[in-house]
């Protein structure tokens, strides 16, 4: 026993910031643990099925008991030659001279069959407008170059269609067309969002005109499926006001306008989906995070959810949920977004989502996807700064999150900790001075997963807490018990400090790469130790500030 916590007990060196116990009711279950994490999704959709997209999809699959949802931008965009940063084309419309539609699924194939064919469950975004359909067609192509303005990013795909018909017919036709393809039963899992964004630059059209859209998208693809889940409006954070009002007036739509296909009151809808998103900052040359802000924006969006009683229980999916707002946005260039090559972002995501869980419950609303949008991004240097999973193949500590997540299974377990700040506190300030130190627990037949984290907006290095790990609720008569602690530090599962101490290649050799691939993978901080019942009931370890653990029980 003396061996095992002197095992927990790492980095000695490191100052005590202060100390947390944490108790584990695992004979206290409040429903089965939810699988709202598994959602992800990025801008280019061509970087799917790059060799480094699709391992990392791979990878992404590989992680989870339960299928992912996988989301991209641009999956009727247009253009000529190859993606780039926030910009992607499957040229799947076209007219010929005389106006008729033509159809290519070529790369919209390759996109969706990727994630099929990795046993994923697509979420599609119905958009963006295709050059031939476009109200405004020119200048259409978007640039982004980090650091610059980029006045005309929001070009031509960002219009209403020049004929509403001809865009009905071209998702009817998308629709058709992967049903044939993929089977009845496989299309009916996927979910089908209009648009992105359209409070913003992303739609050159009235609120009005974006109704009008989603009203012919949503009769198109029940047209074709009947079965298929159709929601929107995937618009921005509502802790802002004009996008709370854009939200609130497609809820109210949706529930009692006139229908523009139809002309009969309503239209479908079969969940609903809004972004919330963090604003990180600079402070003194440091890295300040901003929580608040991403769980202000989901919970003013529960609350407007909840008024409507139509719409009330129906499932919610933040389909952008992040610590900031420009995925493609790099470090170098916006020293704010520094955060995201390290272990402060893997801690940041288990802090904002089990708040996000407790706001929801608050809230009395259905979440049922958190969606993370960071995918990969090709022929970029290593750790650049971008909000990525993976850097060239070589996965980041956030990844191992999620890894962590993965492990959980059952029932939800109760948790008690003195060191946790609680969702109120971080909706209203955030984790600013005192950590949260806090957890989500587990059970199932034969374990007990407890995931801790010691979270600060504001980094605080050289740090940690001593916990005091309490679980109760390990069944009598179970034995010699089996106890593994797998860790997320800046020592552990965390590629970038291996990345760091190599002199920060951006060449690596063989070697170099196979040992930036290895330190990408979850690791413990001991060997399996078996302990007896009394024993594993009580751990005491440190855990240092912007890091997380997991701690698995088992027994046969």
């Amino acid at each position: 026993m003396k061996r095992m916590l002197a095992a927990l007990c790492l980095l000695p060196a490191f100052a005590v910031a202060q100390s947390a116990t944490i108790h584990v009711h695992a004979d206290e279950t409040i429903g089965p643990i939810p699988w709202s994490w598994t959602y992800f999704g990025y801008d280019e959709p061509n970087y799917t099925y790059a060799p480094n997209g699709k391992k990392l999809i791979r990878e992404l699959t590989e992680l989870s008991r339960t299928p992912v949802h996988l989301r991209t931008h641009f999956l009727l965009a247009s253009g000529e030659g190859k993606a780039g940063l926030k910009f992607g084309l499957t040229n799947a419309y076209s007219e010929d001279r005389e106006g008729h539609p033509k159809y290519d699924w070529t790369v919209v194939d390759q996109i969706v069959g990727t994630y099929v064919d990795s046993g994923a469950t697509p979420f599609l975004e119905v958009g963006f407008m295709p050059q031939a359909l476009s109200m405004h067609p020119e200048p259409y192509s978007a640039t982004w170059v980090p650091g610059k303005r980029n006045e005309n990013y929001y070009a031509g795909w960002t219009y209403p269609p020049n004929d509403y018909r001809k865009w009905a017919d071209l998702i009817y036709a998308w629709v058709r067309h992967s049903v044939e393809k993929y089977g009845k039963a496989e299309v009916a899992k996927w979910d089908w969002e209009v648009w992105n964004e359209p409070n913003i630059g992303y739609w050159h059209g009235t609120p009005e005109e974006y109704d009008k859209l989603y009203d012919y998208t949503a009769d198109a693809i029940k047209r074709a499926l009947p079965d298929a889940r159709v929601g929107g409006p995937a618009s921005t954070g509502p802790g802002g006001t004009r996008a709370a009002e854009f939200l609130q007036q497609f809820l109210e739509h949706c529930a009692n306008g006139p229908n523009y296909v139809s002309g009969k009151k309503g239209s479908p809808l079969d969940f609903i989906s809004f972004h919330a998103k963090g604003q990180p900052r600079m402070v003194d040359g440091r890295n300040v995070m901003g929580l608040a802000s991403e769980l202000k924006d989901a919970a003013r969006g529960f609350e407007i959810v909840h008024s409507f009683a139509r719409f009330a229980k129906l499932p919610i999916v933040l389909s952008e949920a992040d610590p900031d707002g420009c995925a493609a946005c790099a470090a170098s260039v916006y020293p704010q977004n520094a955060y995201r090559n390290g272990n402060l972002y893997a801690a940041y995501e288990a802090a904002a989502y089990k708040a996000m869980l407790t706001l929801a419950e608050e809230k009395k609303v259905h979440l049922e996807g958190v969606l993370t949008w960071a995918f990969e991004f090709e022929e970029q240097p290593y750790f650049e700064g971008f909000r990525t999973l993976a850097t060239n193949g070589v996965d980041k500590p956030v990844l191992n999150f999620f890894r962590m997540a993965g492990l959980m299974s059952g029932m939800r377990a109760k948790t008690e900790s003195t060191g946790a700040l609680g969702a109120e506190a971080l909706l209203g300030s955030g984790a600013m001075g005192s950590g949260d130190i806090d957890a989500i627990a587990a059970k199932s037949n034969h374990n007990i997963t407890v995931l801790l984290w010691n979270y600060r907006d504001e980094e605080q290095p050289n740090t940690r807490a001593q916990v005091q790990l309490d679980v109760s609720g390990i069944p009598e008569g179970s034995g010699r018990l089996l106890v593994r602690h797998y860790r997320i530090d800046d020592q552990h599962s965390n590629s970038y400090t291996s990345w760091k101490q190599m002199g920060r290649p951006q060449q690596p050799t063989k070697e170099q790469f196979a040992e930036l691939e290895d330190s990408g993978q979850l690791e413990t901080i001991s060997s399996p130790v078996w302990m007896n019942r009394s024993s594993a009931s009580s751990l005491r370890f440190s855990l240092p500030s912007e890091s997380l653990s997991l701690v698995e029980i088992s027994w046969r």
